[in-house]
């Protein structure tokens, strides 16, 4: 496996919860972590059907313009009870004319579930892929996966996404109650994060 061997890591996403994330996990590595609104990038068009080919995606559109090696995250939650949606249609389904709407995307993920008929526990799991692009058009693929089931209602004020709604198998507390540092144990993107730096700082 190629090592990461630069001091700058540019993480292909817009979304300020995520950037915040990704700087806290790569904190003790020493690596600038910069986003792709700092760059000015525009978001490429998702057109995958899978986390691993949306994430190419974006890590090869933001190492190509930028010359940076280029760290880019797709995720979203499985849900058994909607055959696996909404899966990588996950941020579409909080999309509104002016913004996303997250709030507004788990009522609706709720009602779908309970039009199901569905009984509890409602299954599912955050799943997260993280390619990193190198500027020549090597890349490499870390996957992990968060199992637990939506819950109702919201709880917490922390987090971002659907996590007011997710309790992770094996704990009491959704992952909206849950500190940064008490869900970056445990998430998914943290499973993967630990791959990718096993791999390209160990």
């Amino acid at each position: 496996m190629r090592k990461f061997d630069g001091k700058k890591l540019l993480v292909a996403t817009h979304n300020a919860g995520k950037l915040a994330e990704f700087t806290r996990l790569l904190e003790p590595y020493g690596v600038e972590v910069v986003g792709a609104a700092d760059m000015d990038l525009p978001e490429p068009v998702e057109g995958g059907t899978t986390f691993v080919e949306n994430a190419r995606i974006k890590a090869h559109a933001a190492a190509k313009a930028t010359g940076l090696p280029a760290l880019s995250d797709d995720s979203g939650i499985e849900i058994d009870a909607l055959d696996g949606a909404p899966g990588v249609y996950t941020a579409d389904w909080a999309e509104t004319g002016s913004g996303r709407d997250f709030k507004m995307a788990m009522t609706k993920t709720h009602e779908k579930i309970l039009e199901t008929g569905e009984p509890q526990p409602w299954k599912a799991r955050f799943c997260c892929t993280l390619v990193l692009a190198w500027p020549d058009g090597e890349d490499a693929v870390f996957p992990g996966v968060l199992d637990g089931q939506v819950v109702w209602p919201m709880r917490g004020a922390e987090g971002h996404g659907y996590d007011p709604i997710f309790m992770p198998d094996g704990h009491d507390s959704i992952l909206g109650e849950m500190t940064a540092d008490a869900k970056n144990a445990i998430s998914h993107r943290a499973e993967a994060l630990k791959k990718f730096v096993a791999a390209c700082f160990g």
